[in-house]
């Protein structure tokens, strides 16, 4: 059975794993200096130039699968010692330069930084380049390309650059923790921190002291996710791990999506609170736009409440493939009804840690959510479930007019027309990650498979209406 899309996904699974382990053994501070020789147990280094660096590194990988620098707020974090393997980057002359004598490149190089060898071809003195691109604008044979390392071409906030030794470096002010730069970066360099233990150490007092409940509350993403195995298995197998029950966060979409359509239609105006990676946008790049974010609490939120509502015992953790939703549940107005937040690829972990073998087990029956909070999960589903709520409160008459922004790219364009007043759209969904949810840096996949799945996923929803899934949760039993 596939798990990950990448030697460096699974190089963190295998850390994830290990740490697990050890905290369920109660040995993890004794042995924390054996993860990378246990991994790594050779003489011979198989991923970099020795068995020292990589063990080096490994030890870093540990540190963030305990929790990472308390010091540091953000959720990502740049392993320094790992980040050294990628070009510096910036202007280049490629060997498409045919030595031309016109050199319009030097022309217009206001800072000297361009010279010419023998052959005429261009060099680009890096002690005066101040990377304008003004070069590769006028070369006529498109011969300067600008070089941006997979972490930059991936951060479209603008939070990465690059230090004086070439390490990547993270602007906290900037970063949204969407994740892009982890997936992204083939070094695996960069690295959400876990909450790993902090859930381990839940499940383990929930065991021995019956005073609270253990809920497990999963995004609808999670289906397809783990290859082979259905999504009752998945849930399965979280009961296993310790949790009294498993909650769809599908039903806290239901529940957004119709009181959002209802705030929509008194406002005229609005963005959407799901996603927090670009709620935190909004706040950081478009302040003048805030107040247009919709008051509603996120689907994870949302359904924290719900259960923490009916059973004030209840500890929740969250499930999903965000790692934004490590900054939002640690928020004052969102720790109230979350307690933790691990995604897929430390669910992964964390089975396996306890040798859980989900194809074995027998899929628990799943009815929380109807087909409108299933398919939040992936770009348009959000707005599919507004549509949907305008029509069950019957305000057909409001001419809705979304605008699905699928990537934060995409996000920041309409969210410049809305600045200025030039959006045709009186909705904006906002997905900080391409395919929306599905594209989320904890997934154990990526691509359109995963669109297909939440359809899927979403047509088998018991309720077919929103109103009616929005009970669901209420008149089931502790």
């Amino acid at each position: 059975m596939k798990k990950f899309e990448t030697k460096v996904q699974q190089l963190k699974y295998k850390v994830l794993c290990e740490v697990s382990r050890l905290a369920y053994k109660d040995a993890l501070l004794e042995n924390l200096t054996d993860i990378p020789k246990t991994i790594v147990p050779g003489k011979e280094a198989t991923m970099r130039c020795c068995v020292y660096k990589e063990r080096a590194i490994l030890a870093e990988r540990v540190k963030l699968a305990m929790g990472g620098d308390k010091r540091n707020p953000n959720i990502v974090e740049v392993i320094d010692i790992a980040c050294d393997d990628c070009p510096v980057g910036g202007y280049a002359v490629t060997d498409a330069c045919r030595g031309c004598i016109a050199h319009h490149c030097e022309s217009v190089c206001r800072l000297g930084a361009i010279s010419f060898d023998n052959l005429q071809k261009a060099h680009i003195d890096k002690t005066k380049c101040v990377e304008c691109g003004a070069c590769a604008k006028v070369c006529p044979y498109s011969a300067i390309v600008n070089y941006k390392r997979p972490c930059e071409n991936a951060c479209h906030v603008k939070a990465i650059s690059m230090r004086e030794d070439h390490a990547a470096r993270i602007d906290e002010k900037k970063c949204i923790n969407c994740g892009a730069c982890i997936y992204q970066c083939p070094f695996g360099a960069i690295m959400d921190k876990s909450f790993i233990l902090n859930v381990i150490d839940l499940l383990k007092r929930s065991k021995n002291n019956t005073a609270y409940n253990m809920y497990a509350i999963v995004a609808p993403s999670i289906a397809g996710q783990f290859e082979g195995v259905e999504t009752g298995q998945i849930f399965a197998g979280i009961k296993k791990l310790g949790f009294l029950r498993v909650v769809e966060v599908a039903l806290g979409a239901d529940m957004v999506a119709y009181s959002e359509s209802n705030e929509l239609a008194e406002k005229g105006f609005l963005t959407s609170s799901c996603c927090p990676a670009f709620v935190e946008y909004v706040k950081r790049q478009f302040p003048e736009l805030e107040k247009y974010i919709s008051h509603n609490l996120s689907p994870m939120a949302m359904t924290g409440f719900l259960i923490k509502e009916k059973d004030p015992t209840a500890r929740v953790v969250f499930i999903g493939p965000c790692t934004a939703k490590k900054s939002e549940f640690q928020k004052p107005e969102v720790r109230r009804f979350v307690d933790s937040v691990i995604t897929f690829e430390e669910l992964q972990a964390l089975l396996d840690s306890r040798d859980i073998d989900l194809v074995t087990l027998e899929a628990e029956k799943i009815s929380d959510a109807s087909y409108f909070g299933r398919v939040f999960a992936r770009s348009g589903g959000l707005t599919e479930a507004v549509a949907e709520g305008l029509r069950e409160r019957g305000k057909t008459d409001f001419e809705f007019k979304p605008q699905i922004c699928n990537g934060i790219a995409s996000c920041k364009a309409a969210l410049l027309k809305a600045g200025r007043g030039a959006l045709d759209a009186n909705f904006i969904e906002g997905m900080a990650c391409v395919g929306g949810c599905i594209g989320g840096a904890g997934c154990l996949t990526h691509g359109e498979k995963g669109k297909s799945e939440i359809d899927r996923f979403g047509s088998q929803a018991e309720e077919k209406i929103m109103s009616d899934a929005s009970g669901r949760l209420k008149n089931k039993p502790s």
